[in-house]
């Protein structure tokens, strides 16, 4: 389902049941007393839909920075092995070419394997890791003649340490998403909400009725947000293997 098609979906069925809810409440409820409970059901409101608010901008703004970090670590990672391949260059001709057809069998193992497993949440495999590994034990059983080539060997010791910790930070990224207990107390919060604001009396019944179907459709809007960009690899936010394309097309 379109991402666009389906949050229109779950925000206008929000906004239904909110209104329908609230014609019910004004329809068969009883106005006695209705405005007196004004003072009484806004106080707490204000508490319980002020709390929640906080959560989900919290929420979403830790979301929108995981998918910038997702992103910058995944080109940090590529331009990281480039870098190491090409350090290499300087070795002797045999690690120079074990280097380079590790690394293009490395990004290979991201783009077709590993990034369709973090698009569903699930584990990567140990593939990337071993083939890693055997990056770094070629770049340090390699031999050196001089000065040039042990400053070449260094460099790309470094750069291979560096795309480990950015490939910790992707793997990292694509399994933390928001816990369940987060969730149920964004869901509960904004329940809890909208059964406190069909307390309110005093609006008309038409008013009273748009006042919580857009309550209920901005807090619906907010949720699906945060369901979207709970994964950076799927959902509305999709990073894509691009960095790792790039860089194999570079070492080809």
């Amino acid at each position: 389902m379109n991402i666009y098609f389906g949050g229109i979906l779950w925000v206008g069925l929000a906004a239904l049941v909110a209104a329908l809810a609230a014609y019910l409440m004004r329809r068969f409820g009883s106005e006695e007393g209705r405005e007196e409970n004004n003072a009484a059901a806004g106080g707490v409101f204000s508490i319980v839909a002020g709390l929640n608010a906080v959560l989900v901008a919290f929420v979403l703004i830790a979301l929108f920075d995981a998918t910038g970090s997702a992103d910058q670590s995944s080109y940090r990672e590529a331009d990281s092995l480039v870098a190491a391949s090409w350090a290499s260059d300087s070795l002797p001709d045999a690690t120079k070419e074990k280097v380079h057809d590790l690394s293009r069998a490395y990004m290979s193992t991201v783009i077709r394997e590993e990034w369709p497993k973090m698009q569903d949440g699930t584990d990567v495999s140990s593939i990337g890791w071993t083939q890693l590994d055997q990056l770094r034990t070629a770049v340090a059983q390699s031999p050196v003649d001089d000065e040039w080539q042990t400053d070449r060997k260094t460099e790309a010791a470094t750069k291979l340490w560096e795309v480990y910790e950015a490939r910790q930070d992707r793997i990292n990224a694509s399994g933390n998403g928001v816990s369940s207990v987060v969730w149920f107390t964004m869901i509960v919060g904004s329940v809890l909400s909208l059964a406190l604001a069909l307390l309110f009396g005093g609006a008309k019944v038409r008013s009273h009725i748009v006042i919580m179907a857009t309550l209920a459709a901005t807090m619906t809007l907010l949720l699906y947000a945060t369901y979207q960009l709970q994964n950076p690899f799927s959902g509305g936010a999709k990073i894509g293997p691009d960095a790792f394309q790039a860089a194999l097309d570079r070492l080809r």
